[in-house]
């Protein structure tokens, strides 16, 4: 009797682009998650700007300090589903079925994180072009837009990383969607929206220790531009340090799952 020859299975680089496009497909298909994560940092860029902006800055520039928070914003829900996702694979019963395929059963994580900031950019890139019309007039050249957008783009990495891993911790979608939550409130807390002199003096302290607020001077000082002294360094240690904690949780929590 003749053997039966096994499928030599999918590379891990094959995999997570299939794992991706699935991801990406699922997004078109859920549109009205996708909008959301448009459409709310857009609906918060027009009222800070129209409703709160008269009162905190009466000479109308108001739009030039708030957007770098907005796009910090747009971050963090446009990687928030990731977190659902990722879990309703895991309780679904589909990685289970990942599992037992010839391939990398992991890569269905990469391929949830590639697809967010894909997304996320997409996301970002409608704000900017929104705020454009509204009277953002950013003066960066093309080092400072190009350190900008690194910095926009490791944030995004490092919150799509963390929602993935809260994704493998929680017990169901629901939880993970709760847990994400949390980290929303995040840019609320920092100079996106308010100089940090203008905070309570012992809320101060607190917001100029959290990562937001150095990824926010960063990219503010660098499309207005002004001198962003030591923060893009600080940013940039912020977010490195982020992806290493949550692919650490990922590492020890998928096999687990």
């Amino acid at each position: 009797m003749s053997a039966i020859a096994l499928h030599p299975g999918t590379g891990p680089i094959a995999a997570s682009r299939i794992f991706v496009g699935r991801s990406l497909r699922h997004s078109l298909r859920d549109g009205e998650g996708l909008s959301l994560a448009i459409v709310l940092p857009v609906m918060l860029m027009l009222l800070f700007t129209f409703v709160f902006g008269g009162a905190i800055d009466a000479g109308g520039g108001y739009v030039d300090f708030v957007v770098p928070g907005i796009i910090v914003l747009c971050s963090g829900f446009g990687a928030a589903s990731v977190a659902v996702s990722v879990n309703r694979d895991l309780t679904g019963g589909a990685m289970q079925r990942f599992r037992s395929l010839p391939m990398p059963a992991a890569t269905c994580l990469v391929g949830h994180v590639v697809a967010s900031v894909l997304r996320n950019l997409l996301a970002t890139a409608v704000v900017v072009g929104v705020a454009l019309l509204l009277g953002f007039r950013p003066v960066a050249g093309v080092a400072e837009w190009c350190a900008a957008i690194g910095l926009v783009l490791g944030w995004i990495l490092a919150v799509t990383v963390v929602f993935a891993a809260i994704g493998l911790l929680a017990s169901s979608p629901e939880a993970a969607n709760g847990y994400g939550f949390v980290l929303l409130f995040l840019p609320y807390l920092s100079s996106a929206f308010v100089p940090l002199e203008s905070l309570p003096s012992w809320l101060e302290p607190i917001a100029s220790a959290q990562p937001v607020t150095p990824l926010v001077e960063s990219i503010r000082a660098l499309l207005l531009g002004q001198d962003p002294g030591m923060q893009p360094l600080f940013a940039a240690i912020w977010c490195a340090g982020i992806v290493l904690a949550g692919a650490a949780v990922a590492v020890w929590r998928f096999p687990k799952r």
